[in-house]
């Protein structure tokens, strides 16, 4: 029923999921499994399941998911300073990494219906101990919870982010340990961990960045590619001449964000700019032009002029603080919401609305 409401209400909303999408996320659930197409068919019908009921439930997985993106972008805000009180708080801890797989069950659930979700978890469970599908693969084939398709994966939680009763548990726990079925509020779970960390030892990131200037041609209505490329191996020529590149991009180039600055492109990854770009950029030495290159900006020609090796330890450990805490308040919130959905399709039935969502399951 809850599935039907939420898929209902993405409906209103607009969301639609196109045949395209579907067909990769089907083929990817079939290459977590190591199978083919043909054989996901095979081992489904063996299952009882259709292959067009499983398309449908991949269908409404994918829906639910961009719900709760929507949703999580309206709703959610993260200040900076709980990304800093949550930082003080890591280092001081142990940090888990925990992925999960929920086996749904509704409010008020009957005993048959407790008793044919611990029959799925366990058997689900059965599948993962004898390595007959991965942890990640069983959470986009089984799972009812909204991060199926993300494997499961809960990222990184310190203590105070895990119930009481599962941190107590995560304890006596060795990294790639399953461990379940485990009661919950919303059903039956299996929890992995996936791997430990003292949170004042979190890795360091360092990253490989250049500077660099380049000098754009672009592919218009008026200048077609072929003028493009011979102009950019004209502005190329008089560089290898020995006119200066600064001085070049400031008379000829069209990238108007750059061109006053001589080309100036600052410090950055390699790959800020598109493989392309990145590709001409990491093959040069400091102060060498590359040959000219198609972007779908149009042709360029790009100067290195030095590369450094950056630690962002900081910046990754905001991201994943930021994405941690917003997965937790998207949750807390869904969750709200869902109840919300549940009271209007319950007031709908009361009042004997044959068109209420879910009114059929």
């Amino acid at each position: 029923v809850l599935v039907k409401l939420q898929v209902a209400r993405a409906a209103e909303t607009g969301i639609r999921v196109g045949e395209e999408e579907l067909n990769n996320a089907v083929n990817s659930v079939a290459q977590q499994n190591g199978v083919s197409i043909d054989a996901l068919r095979q081992r489904l019908a063996a299952e009882g399941v259709s292959f067009s009921d499983f398309r449908n439930s991949i269908r409404d997985e994918i829906t639910i998911q961009r719900m709760r993106q929507s949703f999580g972008q309206s709703r959610v805000q993260i200040s900076e300073a709980e990304i800093d009180a949550a930082i003080a708080a890591q280092a001081s801890g142990t940090q888990y990494h925990l992925a999960h797989i929920l086996i749904g069950l509704p409010e008020g659930a009957t005993a048959e219906q407790i008793a044919t979700g611990q029959k799925k978890v366990e058997g689900v469970k059965s599948l993962v101990d004898s390595n007959e599908i991965d942890f990640a693969a069983a959470a986009v084939r089984y799972s009812d919870s909204p991060n199926a398709l993300e494997g499961g994966d809960l990222g990184w939680r310190s203590t105070d982010e895990i119930p009481t009763a599962f941190a107590e548990i995560l304890k006596s726990m060795s990294p790639g340990q399953v461990v379940g079925p485990l009661r919950g509020p919303s059903g039956f779970q299996l929890l992995k961990l996936v791997e430990v960390r003292d949170g004042s030892q979190a890795a360091a990131r360092t990253v490989t960045e250049y500077n660099a200037r380049h000098i754009l041609v672009r592919v218009t209505p008026v200048q077609d590619a072929a003028a493009a490329k011979a102009k950019i191996d004209t502005l190329r020529a008089r560089i290898a001449g020995g006119a200066d590149f600064v001085e070049v991009a400031k008379e000829s180039s069209e990238d108007a964000n750059s061109k006053s600055q001589g080309g100036d492109l600052g410090w950055f990854e390699g790959a800020a700019f598109g493989p392309a770009f990145g590709t001409a950029v990491t093959g040069l030495q400091d102060g060498s032009v590359s040959q000219p290159f198609r972007t779908e900006a149009g042709w360029h020609i790009v100067q290195r002029v030095a590369q450094r090796q950056s630690d962002v330890t900081s910046a990754t450990q905001r991201g994943q603080v930021r994405e941690t805490i917003g997965r937790r308040k998207l949750e807390e919130e869904y969750n709200r919401y869902l109840q919300e959905l549940r009271g209007e399709a319950y007031v709908n039935v009361r009042n004997g609305d044959k068109a209420a969502p879910g009114n059929g399951g």
